[in-house]
C-alpha cells in the first residue's frame, strides 16, 4: 500500500481560483469603465452632463452614477456650476507644474530625429507665445554648413517658413504696421503674405527662399492637436544651393513625420459604444 501525502503544491481549491479570477476581472473591467468616463470627458469640446456620459458608456445608470462619484473624489473629473462634467483638478495641478511644451517637445523629439538622420538638415519645432513664433526644438545638421541654433530666437512670422505655417493655418495673426523686410526678395506686404499662405495650404507645406537670410531656405508643415487645430510647426532648414533641388522631396518628408507627430498628439483612438462592448463581453467570458 502506498502511503496518501497531502499535496502543497499549484492546484488548489477550484472554487477559490475561480473566485480569484472573477474578482481580477471585475476589477480590471471597473478600471476600463472608468478610465473610458475619464477620456470621454476629457476629449470632450464641452461640459458633458451625467445623461451624455451615460449614453457615451452604454452603463447602466447606477454604474455611471458610482463611477463617477468615484473619479471626483480622486480629483480626475469634477462639475461645473450647471453640474456638467469637466477635466479635474488633477489634470490642471499637473498643467501648472510642467512646462506647456515639455510634453509637445517630449514626443515630437523622435520625429526630430527622423527627420534629421533622413535628410541631414537642420529640423526645427517652433509654437505661438502670444503674437509670437519661438522655436522650442531643434536638431542640428549632420552637415559641416548648416544653420545656426534657432532655439528661442525670435524672427519676424512672414520671413521665416515655421512662422508663415501658423500665418497660413490661422494659429496666429500678422502684427500691425509695416512688415519687416530683412532681405530683398521678404514678402512685402499682408497681400502678398495671403497669397503665398493660400499657396502654402494648396502643396501643404510652406517655403521661404533667401528672406530670412541670403542663402538660406526654410520648408514647413503644420503639426494638428487634439482639437484639430495647428498646435505647431515642423521645418527644415539648410543652405539654399542644397535644398533647392529637394524641395518636394522635403515636402512630402515633413507631412509624413507631422502626420505621425499629430496622431501622437491625438492620442489613442476614444473607445466607441461598440469596442466598448466587445471589451465587456469578453470580460464576462473571463468571468465565467
Amino acid at each position: 500500500m502506498w502511503n496518501t501525502v497531502p499535496h502543497h503544491g499549484t492546484s488548489g481549491n477550484p472554487s477559490s481560483e475561480g473566485a480569484a479570477v472573477s474578482e481580477a476581472a471585475t476589477g480590471t473591467r471597473a478600471l476600463d469603465r472608468a478610465a473610458d468616463l475619464v477620456a470621454t470627458v476629457v476629449h470632450a469640446d464641452e461640459p458633458l452632463s451625467f445623461a451624455d456620459l451615460q449614453d457615451a458608456s452604454g452603463l447602466a445608470k447606477s454604474t455611471t452614477s458610482r463611477l463617477l462619484t468615484a473619479l471626483e473624489r480622486s480629483g480626475l473629473v469634477e462639475r461645473d456650476p450647471a453640474g456638467s462634467y469637466v477635466a479635474g483638478r488633477l489634470f490642471w495641478l499637473y498643467a501648472a507644474r510642467h512646462d506647456p511644451w515639455e510634453e509637445l517637445v517630449r514626443l515630437a523629439r523622435p520625429v526630430m530625429e527622423r527627420l534629421g538622420a533622413d535628410t541631414g538638415e537642420t529640423v526645427h519645432l517652433s509654437v505661438t507665445r502670444g503674437d509670437r513664433v519661438v522655436q522650442v526644438a531643434q536638431v542640428d545638421s549632420t552637415y559641416l554648413l548648416g544653420t545656426r541654433d534657432w532655439t528661442d530666437i525670435e524672427v519676424p512670422a512672414h520671413c521665416s517658413a515655421l512662422g508663415k505655417v501658423l500665418l497660413a493655418w490661422g494659429a496666429l495673426d500678422l502684427p500691425e504696421g509695416e512688415l519687416e523686410r530683412p532681405t530683398p526678395t521678404t514678402l512685402p506686404d499682408r497681400e502678398a503674405v495671403r497669397r503665398d499662405g493660400e499657396r502654402s495650404r494648396e502643396r501643404g507645406w510652406a517655403l521661404t527662399e533667401d528672406e530670412l537670410e541670403i542663402g538660406l531656405t526654410g520648408i514647413a508643415v503644420p503639426v494638428f492637436g487634439i482639437r484639430g487645430d495647428v498646435v505647431a510647426s515642423l521645418g527644415i532648414s539648410g543652405p539654399t544651393p542644397r535644398l533647392a533641388q529637394r524641395l518636394d522631396e522635403l515636402g512630402r518628408r515633413l507631412l509624413d513625420q507631422s502626420a505621425a507627430l499629430s496622431s501622437l498628439l491625438r492620442g489613442p483612438a476614444r473607445p466607441t459604444p461598440a469596442s466598448r462592448t466587445a471589451r465587456t463581453e469578453e470580460n464576462e467570458e473571463v468571468v465565467a
